[in-house]
């Protein structure tokens, strides 16, 4: 049986990223597919759960070891992180979960709650890093948002170059499922990549290009390039914090 695609969906807790999940599995997958959801232990129950045809429960051991077995005969697994715990600690808890599947990731998806983006600018650095590791980023509760506020939000990333698509949702609906559901890396993020990244760095420390010519080969130094918001400081915290989401839910 070949390979499960597997999706990673971030956002907040009541984003609505259940209620998107029905609609992407409803449109976006052939007859023969059969698609598994499956949600953190701590996420509440959702209306919109009655819709996907297979939920399953995973949970976060006290080392930070994903346990969550892989359904077997699924062709895609769209796996939701915990909407009110830290994104960056749950994607490097979920690249140790897939390597070890042993499968590859076929896409990132953020859900942004444009209502509480836009009741809270703090959030904006906290979705920063959701976008950051994001291939579609799907925006959804637009209710009531003020047009000159999405329109900035967008400005953000668009002025800053992030390659990955924007899409807006209306009703729980997207409007091409297929789009975003396609198999193709647009994330700024290098965490999931096959290939790994180096830096080079000269005998002072400078960052140099690998094909870079050196009279003093013996002082460059050579190490795996490290994600930015997974990099950790002196005292083992992340180097670029976010907001607790927690504290405005």
């Amino acid at each position: 049986m070949p390979s499960p695609l597997i999706y990673l969906i971030l956002g907040a807790a009541g984003s609505g990223r259940r209620e998107i999940l029905a609609d992407l599995i409803d449109g976006g997958l052939d007859e023969g597919d059969r698609a598994a959801v499956l949600l953190a232990e701590s996420e509440a129950a959702d209306p919109a759960d009655a819709k996907l045809a297979s939920v399953s429960r995973w949970r976060l051991t006290p080392d930070q070891i994903i346990e969550a077995p892989l359904p077997p005969e699924a062709t895609h697994v769209f796996f939701v992180v915990d909407g009110r715990r830290s994104p960056t600690d749950q994607i490097e808890a979920f690249k140790l979960w897939l390597d070890a599947q042993g499968h590859g990731l076929a896409r990132i998806l953020c859900v942004i709650n444009c209502q509480l983006a836009e009741k809270y600018p703090p959030l904006l650095a906290w979705y920063e890093a959701c976008v950051h590791f994001a291939d579609i980023v799907l925006l959804n509760r637009r209710e009531g948002v003020a047009n000159k506020w999405l329109t900035g939000f967008l400005a953000h990333f668009h002025d800053k170059f992030y390659p990955c698509l924007f899409e807006l949702v209306k009703g729980g609906r997207v409007k091409n499922p297929r789009l975003v559901l396609e198999p193709q890396a647009r994330r700024v993020s290098h965490v999931f990549d096959d290939e790994q990244d180096w830096i080079f760095t000269n005998a002072e420390g400078e960052e140099i290009d690998e094909q870079e010519e050196t009279d003093d080969e013996d002082g460059v130094e050579v190490t795996p390039e490290e994600d930015p918001y997974l990099a950790l400081d002196a005292s083992g915290r992340r180097s670029k914090r976010i907001p607790d989401i927690a504290k405005f839910l």
